[in-house]
């Protein structure tokens, strides 16, 4: 029988998980065992017995740094973890994208650390080849904040968890694009109406007007991923606006 998705996540604070992966779509596959949630207590291998983790950094400075030997020991008692990548979560880390994310989905699973203080000693980072990866240019009191979104992106791509698997091909960033604009009931809000053409009733209209909104939305929000689709869409063209002031 084929093991469920696995998720292990290396924490001071175990009783931050499941939280928001409890509920919704990840918690009712979390029941249905579509994939599974192990926590680990980075202070059970703490080395005396008032379950230090953490130190002064060397050179001076505000703050204390996670322990290399510490999370190390944790590490390495991660059941499994050869098999699948193990991620550190950090604001010095690679930007977290959806790409990277359907990557981890369709594998067997992933291992989570979760930094706090002043971050966790490069040393260990180095010798077990984490992979650093950044949620986005802010800075959490911790990583598992960033773990439970971490996870929750992965789990609702996995098979039988969306009830529609066609709605995850027309949302953000599917071809680099953000997605177009929705609207639902009533038709007119506060003397604003529903565009026509979604109305209409003629499909390829309306798939041609969600993709100019798609388009426009990401030329105009995100210079950036539109860079990256116009290279897509059209090979050696040009690499889109210059600003790159849009986040």
């Amino acid at each position: 029988m084929t093991q469920p998705w696995a998720a292990t996540v290396l924490t001071v604070f175990p009783e931050m998980l499941p939280g928001p992966l409890g509920h919704s779509l990840a918690g009712r596959a979390l029941q249905e065992r579509l994939w599974s949630l192990q926590t680990i207590n980075l202070r059970d291998f703490a080395p005396d017995r008032h379950r230090t983790v953490d130190d002064l950094p060397f050179g001076g400075g505000a703050g204390m740094v996670m322990r290399p030997d510490v999370v190390a020991r944790a590490l390495d008692a991660v059941e499994g973890a050869p098999k699948r990548p193990t991620l550190y979560l950090t604001p010095r880390g690679t930007p977290l994208t959806q790409a990277r994310v359907r990557q981890l989905a369709e594998g067997p699973g992933l291992v989570v650390l979760c930094g706090r203080f002043e971050g966790v000693d490069q040393r260990v980072v180095e010798a077990r080849a984490l992979e650093e990866v950044s949620l986005g240019d802010i800075v959490l009191s911790g990583g598992e904040p960033a773990a439970i979104a971490l996870i929750d992106a992965c789990v609702r791509l996995l098979p039988g968890v969306v009830g529609s698997a066609a709605s995850l091909c027309e949302e953000s960033f599917v071809d680099q694009l953000l997605e177009y604009p929705q609207f639902t009931r009533p038709h007119e809000w506060e003397g604003r109406l529903v565009p026509d053409v979604l109305l209409s009733g003629h499909h390829e209209r309306i798939r041609a007007w969600r993709r100019q909104q798609a388009e426009c939305a990401t030329r105009s929000r995100r210079p950036d991923l539109w860079a990256r689709h116009v290279g897509i869409e059209h090979p050696g063209a040009a690499s889109g606006p210059a600003r790159a002031d849009s986040k």
